[in-house]
């Protein structure tokens, strides 16, 4: 057997033509196509993100309107209890004034159709004064007493001046005279009392 020249070796190793071309370019292209796939795997991801952010805002949004809508009720049920409240408590204020007189009231009714068939005057004062006595009493329940000023220093806050007097006997400054009651609360002055106050001695 002969032995192969050196120029048949050169031919024997030699890679068939256009073999080395493709590799070159198979390698290239499996990069492009891994890298074109991995912004469509990005875009993917993002919007699967955004999908779940945007189900969660969502659900954050009628969990906020839910809340809302509640409050609202809460509101408008606290406006009508408050409401039907103070209308009991104005009904109550209303019974409590009331209830204290009307004992008054019937006794007055008593007075009067008894007069119509007596002519017995101090059976009238009796009776008229007896009711007077129910009137303070009634007063007293509701916290009302009466301003009792004569003898007493002029107070603005108590007292209203209908007219000045000159007197020997009372100091400048005091009431004279009480013309009408005046009414208080421990908290309100109610009706001030009508006065005379002195003036002091009649200048000569």
């Amino acid at each position: 057997m002969r032995n192969m020249s050196e120029e048949e070796k050169k031919h024997h190793h030699h890679a068939p033509e256009g073999q080395g071309e493709s590799d070159k370019h198979e390698q290239p292209q499996a990069e492009k196509t891994a890298e074109s796939n991995f912004p469509e795997a990005e875009e993917k991801q993002l919007q699967e993100e955004h999908d779940k952010k945007v189900k969660e805002l969502e659900a954050k949004l009628a969990e906020a309107e839910d809340k809302r809508l509640r409050c609202y009720a809460e509101m408008d049920n606290l406006r009508k209890r408050t409401a039907k409240e103070l209308e009991n408590l104005r009904l109550n204020v209303q019974q409590d004034t009331i209830s204290p007189f009307l004992q008054v009231f019937d006794h007055f009714a008593m007075a009067v159709a008894a007069s119509e068939k007596s002519d017995n005057l101090k059976s009238l004062l009796q009776g008229m004064k007896m009711i007077g006595n129910e009137f303070d009493k009634a007063f007293s329940e509701l916290g009302v007493t009466k301003i009792d000023a004569v003898g007493q220093d002029f107070d603005p806050n108590l007292h209203e001046a209908v007219s000045q007097e000159a007197s020997d006997t009372v100091p400048q400054g005091k009431v004279i005279r009480q013309w009408s009651c005046g009414y208080k609360t421990p908290l309100r002055l109610l009706k001030p009392a009508m006065v005379v106050v002195s003036s002091g001695p009649e200048q000569k």
